[in-house]
């Protein structure tokens, strides 16, 4: 009995989000997918992502019935055992026996079928004690499946019940946020099958409920995009100019939100790889655009620019739902590795504010070091830019929001969403403005 195609498709994209660092939710997008049933592409998305929202919870059930340390097990062996440890503990629909069989067959289709006993009589140790298998543990990283370091991070920066929140919000199937871009956009998606209900921070978002999106017309043509209502927040704080520039623009969401507020603008969007920026001339076809490879640290032009958007690549801590294999490989000391390439990159950034013009700075990071720390570090030798409340720019953009309370969107002068006290992922934005 060979493995299920769409258990072999799982099993193939947790290997290569663990060997290759690739990101899951680009591999759930890509070909490996093509030849699945619309059934089997849910499944494999349900195993892959929920092997890596819970591993720290698979691998501590799976530890007490392995005779050595996990991380002695090949690969194959261990994601095998994970993928079906998970599907013995959240998907009760699936008899016991299938589950050990066929994770079983992913270990002979790896290639080792030495390890094929142990991985039938753990898994079936395990079956007997399916009912009991979730967490017993009290803390949040054993409840919720998160390092430890992450948690404690969070709990000093936002309190205990904000760090229970954004876990149990990364732990959760994130909702589908659409962006609209005209009145009769709704109902085309409508006729075409898919239930739609109001955003729940903008007036222009609407959540997928039920349906097809990537299948309708009105989404391939590109008229109606999928996009987190945060990152729809900070595109609009761009708000509108003549000119406008976008820095780190793939995959290029932002840029399309900017280029569609503000058609009459002439809109440069940048990124450093071409591969990215390839992908970013699709995504953005409206003509007011102009996708250029180049690095934000050297930009190929010396013009200012009305509005400078600086996206800067950052942790993703904010988007732990959407990425969770993120937790499982960052390290603290990347994030101040992060924080010098986000300080070089907005120092850069600023050259190109005209006059009166305006950047903003935006991360999906939770934390300091890569949000308020880097924003007054830079601005500390640059006394010719300003501040500008974010609040203000919200009270502004109230006509726009269904959020009722801009001051709950706010930390000090600057934007903050927080996964699961607000209904979007974790976004952080600072407005600047040149002066002189």
């Amino acid at each position: 009995m060979a493995a299920s195609p769409a258990r072999a498709a799982a099993f193939a994209i947790l290997l290569r989000v663990e060997r290759e660092s690739a990101y899951a939710v680009e591999l759930l997008h890509s070909s490996l997918l093509d030849d699945l049933s619309v059934v089997d592409r849910n499944l494999t998305t349900d195993i892959v992502m929920g092997v890596l929202r819970w591993r720290s919870l698979l691998d501590a059930s799976i530890a007490g019935f392995v005779p050595v340390a996990l991380r002695k097990l090949d690969l194959e062996v261990l994601m095998a055992l994970r993928m079906g440890c998970y599907q013995l503990v959240f998907l009760d629909r699936i008899p016991g026996h299938a589950i050990v069989n066929e994770s079983v067959e992913l270990v002979k289709l790896a290639r080792k079928r030495s390890a094929t006993g142990l991985v039938n009589a753990v898994l079936r140790k395990l079956e007997g004690k399916r009912p009991g298998l979730m967490a017993s543990g009290k803390g949040l990283a054993d409840v919720y499946a998160h390092p430890q370091w992450l948690i404690e991070k969070w709990v000093q920066q936002f309190g205990f019940n904000s760090a229970e929140k954004i876990c149990r919000y990364g732990q959760q199937v994130p909702v589908t946020a659409l962006r609209l871009t005209s009145p009769g956009d709704e109902d085309e998606l409508r006729k075409s099958g898919v239930e739609l209900a109001p955003g729940a921070l903008m007036k222009n978002a609407r959540m997928v409920v039920h349906g097809d999106v990537t299948s309708t017309e009105i989404f391939r043509s590109g008229r109606v995009a999928i996009q987190d209502e945060g990152s729809q927040l900070i595109a609009a704080l761009v708000d509108t100019g003549k000119r406008i520039l976008d820095c780190c623009a793939a995959p290029g969401s932002k840029t399309a939100a900017i280029a569609s507020a503000s058609p009459e603008a002439e809109i440069i969007a940048t990124d450093i790889h071409p591969h990215r920026a390839r992908l970013l001339r699709r995504m953005v076809p409206n003509g007011n655009v102009q996708v250029i490879t180049a690095d934000a640290l050297n930009l190929p032009f010396a013009s200012s620019f009305d509005r400078v958007l600086a996206d800067v690549p950052c942790s993703g801590t904010g988007t732990l739902a959407r990425n969770p294999e993120i937790k499982w490989r960052l390290r603290p000391e990347d994030i101040l590795d992060l924080q010098g390439r986000q300080l070089a990159i907005l120092k850069a950034a600023l050259k190109h504010v005209g006059e009166g013009g305006r950047l903003v700075y935006a991360t999906c990071s939770l934390e300091r070091e890569e949000n308020e720390q880097v924003v007054e570090s830079c601005l500390q030798s640059h006394p010719e830019f300003k501040i500008v409340p974010a609040r203000e720019e919200l009270v502004k953009l109230k006509e726009s929001l269904v959020w009722p309370d801009v001051d709950q969107l706010v930390s000090g002068n600057f934007l903050r969403t927080l996964p699961g006290v607000h209904p979007c992922d974790g976004f952080f934005a600072a407005i600047v403005e040149r002066t002189i």
